[in-house]
């Protein structure tokens, strides 16, 4: 046998004893099913969770800082107030703050039933919009896989986002996918998303007073493990273009930093800190 072909067949041998004892890497479609399952797990628990959140907006050239505690109530959320422009409250605004989730916490107690269904399906409507938009992401674009990269300490499958022909938008808010395209990091252990970059390439109308998002319009999620399962937003960047009738356009940036998440024990009140 000739030296060349020899070579070939060892070289042949080796990648395949390598491919045997590591595994065939996944597929594309075999990281994007695992991460669907991962996601879904992640949002069904995530309301089971306390957290710290701060915002820091700009509209119209103006920033405002806030931070939240944010505590499960009776099946919804508040956002109980606890520093502004990175300064803790002081204490008299600190103690009006306590005396208001108080006065929640009393008010959500005593509610009608009925008042309590509304609250908590109004709470659940949004909740169905956000995952409306991420079960779409998997019908709405082609994925490629592009590389690994190391983020934030975790190797990741990094796959590309293009429009997939064809997609029909399910509801108005996911009408926006089909102008954007993107990056999605996944970990390659536990194919949880890493990191999602989005931006809007082209202008997508919806109808209502002519309104258009325009390119520029950009989202950025990061997330972390919170404990062994589980991962939840770490941080998440929104810039957003839009104009309307000619007449009316809006910039607006947001920053939302999560941290100091806590699992709520069974039959614990969630607003105790």
């Amino acid at each position: 046998m000739p030296f060349l072909a020899r070579a070939v067949r060892l070289q042949t041998l080796v990648l395949w004893c390598i491919a045997s004892a590591f595994g065939a890497p996944p597929t594309v479609q075999e990281i994007v099913s695992q991460s669907i399952e991962k996601s879904e797990s992640n949002w069904r628990v995530a309301p089971q969770y306390t957290f710290t959140e701060r915002d820091s907006v700009i509209e119209n050239g103006k920033m405002t800082r806030l931070t939240f505690k944010v505590l499960m109530i009776d099946g919804s959320p508040y956002n109980q107030l606890i520093a502004e422009d990175g300064e803790p409250l002081p204490e008299a605004r600190a103690a009006a703050e306590e005396k208001k989730l108080e006065q929640e916490v009393s008010r959500r107690s005593h509610e009608t039933p009925s008042a309590r269904r509304q609250r908590i399906a109004a709470y659940e409507r949004d909740r169905q919009q956000e995952h409306a938009m991420m079960h779409d992401m998997w019908t709405a674009f082609d994925f490629k896989f592009i590389g690994e990269e190391l983020v934030n300490g975790h190797n990741c499958y990094v796959l590309e986002a293009t429009p997939r022909s064809g997609y029909r938008p399910t509801s108005y808010e996911t009408k926006v996918l089909t102008g954007m395209r993107g990056k999605m990091w996944i970990d390659s252990r536990e194919y949880q998303w890493v990191k999602v970059q989005a931006q809007v390439f082209r202008p997508v109308a919806f109808g209502f007073f002519l309104a258009h998002v325009q390119p520029g319009t950009e989202l950025i999620l990061e997330q972390e493990p919170v404990d062994n399962e589980v991962w939840l937003p770490l941080r998440l960047v929104t810039e957003v273009r839009a104009t309307a009738l000619m007449f009316w356009s809006k910039k607006y940036s947001r920053s939302e930093i999560y941290s100091n998440y806590r699992r709520i024990s069974p039959g614990e009140r969630a607003s105790q800190p």
